[in-house]
């Protein structure tokens, strides 16, 4: 992509972004969302995650974990309150992806030469996202598939498991804000790593994805009750299973959603900006 194709006449060069037109911004973010695509084509070595994530960690929790927290003769069961919050874990781990990608477009100087362009600094970011999202949806797809074939049954509405991927989604689309931030931040894509594990052990294990609450020690219980990702996991299995409270899980995961954006979107255009 060259400047060529991003050029608009209604900025220049340096341009404050709030000068560009909405119809020139969505231009920008579609160019950039076809050149990260391509990227992709062009290594699709940088899928391999998505593919082989879901297969991995279902197979692993079902049979290595299921027995134990389930009962051996209980996995069907454990099957229903597992794939629902898994669908939270793939968004975080994506997620954690797109920090790692945006340091690595910095060091090899990508993002300085969108830095020249005439776009809205936040369409390079938005793209970014935009392109994570259809990776995380790939993702969800097979963690779905493998869900399936070993006996996932849609207890809910299609309007209901639709809702699950949709709030699924929503939530991995504002945590891509934080390690944005954080890739802006740190110096290299393996510190991006080591701080992200740090962040999301604690949220992913210490969540009510594996195991219930009611089966930890008290302190990680009251933990886990107020984690973000049991919310959404809580949210995610009751849509799918047509049963248990959807209403205020759902609703604390979209305030978790709208706060985490409103406060990492605005610093992560701004490092972005002023990053060297």
């Amino acid at each position: 992509m060259t400047a060529a194709t991003m050029t608009t006449p209604l900025a220049k060069p340096g341009a404050d972004e709030g000068r560009i037109g909405l119809r020139a911004n969505l231009r920008h973010i579609g160019a950039l969302v076809r050149r990260n695509a391509l990227q992709i084509k062009q290594d699709p070595e940088s899928m391999f995650d998505v593919l082989l994530m879901p297969v991995i960690f279902i197979l692993l929790f079902t049979y290595v974990f299921g027995g134990a927290i389930a009962g051996k003769d209980n996995q069907h069961e454990y099957i229903q309150r597992l794939v629902p919050g898994m669908m939270a874990m793939m968004g975080m781990n994506i997620a954690m992806a797109v920090g790692t990608g945006v340091n690595e477009d910095f060091r090899k100087g990508v993002m300085d030469r969108f830095r020249t362009m005439p776009i809205a600094r936040s369409s390079v970011l938005i793209a970014k996202i935009v392109v994570e999202i259809g990776r995380m949806l790939v993702a969800t797809a097979i963690l779905l598939g493998m869900g399936f074939l070993l006996g996932l049954e849609i207890r809910g509405s299609v309007v209901e498991f639709a809702g699950a991927i949709v709030l699924s989604t929503v939530f991995g689309a504002a945590l891509m804000w934080i390690f944005i931030l954080l890739g802006l931040a740190v110096k290299t894509p393996q510190a991006v790593q080591g701080m992200a594990m740090v962040v999301l052990m604690p949220l992913q294990f210490g969540s009510s994805i594996f195991a219930p609450p009611t089966s930890m020690p008290g302190w990680l219980e009251g933990f886990t009750e107020v984690n973000p990702v049991s919310n959404l996991a809580d949210a995610a299995r009751a849509l799918v299973n047509g049963e248990g409270a959807v209403a205020h899980p759902t609703l604390v995961t979209l305030g978790w959603a709208v706060a985490i954006t409103a406060v990492t979107m605005p610093l992560a255009v701004r490092k972005f900006r002023t990053k060297t």
